[in-house]
């Protein structure tokens, strides 16, 4: 994996926590105070701060799906996970194997290379 993916996809993870995290608060401090109680000054901060990670998640997913080449049906997934209250945190956990995987394949890669290179110069 290059640097460009690696790099969107932690973009994505770290914005994806914030995400899945600012909806269920936005439900029960916004919506569920504002219904029982006169504590109504919360949905408009929540809510917007909600709105600016959810769009910024957006364009990060998007960044992501361009740069690592997903197939839209992957990319529609962590979509998906982003509307579904905590959904992010699961999508966090699969980005991190990804992540992670990446990571394996890349070292795997630059030690063939080096072994390679090591018998190039041995043999030259």
């Amino acid at each position: 994996m290059d640097i460009k993916t690696a790099s969107a996809l932690h973009r994505l993870r770290l914005v994806s926590v914030p995400e899945a995290l600012s909806f269920p608060a936005l439900l029960i401090f916004g919506s569920l105070l504002s219904r029982i109680s006169d504590v109504d000054y919360l949905m408009m901060p929540l809510g917007g701060l909600h709105g600016i990670l959810f769009l910024i998640y957006v364009v990060f997913l998007l960044d992501v799906w361009n740069t690592a080449k997903w197939h839209w049906k992957k990319a529609a997934k962590f979509f998906v996970l982003a509307l579904i209250p905590f959904g992010g945190l699961y999508g966090d956990r699969l980005l991190k194997a990804e992540e992670a995987d990446s990571v394996v394949a890349a070292r795997a890669a630059r030690e063939a290379r080096e072994a390679r290179e090591a018998r190039e110069a041995a043999g030259a």
